[in-house]
C-alpha cells in the first residue's frame, strides 16, 4: 500500500504506482510529492547536500509490520525531465517513483554492475511504459 502525501498542486493518479509495489513488495511504502524548495531542505539535514534533487528514498529498518520506507519527489523535476525526454509528467513521476522504491530494495546505481538499470528497464517494459523512459535510465 502507498501512503500518498501530494504538497503541490498537480495531480497524478497513483494507480499505477500502487501496481508496480505491489508487484516487488508486500511493504507499505510512504510517498510524498513536494517541490524544489522542500526537497532541497530534506537533501540538505539528511544527506547533507544543499541542493534539490529529484528523488529521494529513505529505506526503513527491517522490523515487523514496519513499512519499506519513505520516497520524496519532486515536482519541479518531474516537469523538467517530461520536457527534456519527451514524455508526460505522469510517465517521470512514474519512473522516479521506480528508481526510488529499487532504492528501498536495496539497489544502488552508484555502486553497483548495472544491476538496478537493468531492473528499472525490466519494469518499464513489464508495465507497456514509454520507452522513453528507458532512455532517461541510462543517464
Amino acid at each position: 500500500m502507498i501512503e500518498y502525501t501530494n504538497k503541490t498542486s498537480a495531480s497524478f493518479p497513483i494507480e499505477l504506482l500502487q501496481e508496480i509495489a505491489d508487484s516487488l513488495t508486500d511493504k507499505e511504502i510512504e510517498l510524498m510529492l513536494t517541490d524544489n524548495n522542500e526537497i532541497q531542505q530534506i537533501n540538505k539535514e539528511f544527506r547533507h547536500k544543499d541542493s534539490p534533487t529529484d528523488v529521494i528514498s529513505f529505506p526503513y529498518r527491517e522490523m515487523p509490520m514496519s513499512p519499506l520506507g519513505s520516497i520524496v519527489i519532486s515536482l519541479d523535476y518531474i516537469e523538467k525531465g517530461a520536457e527534456h525526454y519527451g514524455h508526460s509528467g505522469q510517465d517521470e513521476f512514474t519512473l522516479l517513483f521506480i528508481h526510488g522504491l529499487l532504492h528501498l530494495l536495496g539497489y544502488n546505481h552508484e555502486c553497483d554492475q548495472g544491476e538496478m538499470r537493468q531492473k528499472e528497464k525490466e519494469i518499464i517494459e513489464a508495465f507497456s511504459l514509454p520507452s522513453s523512459l528507458i532512455v532517461r535510465t541510462a543517464d
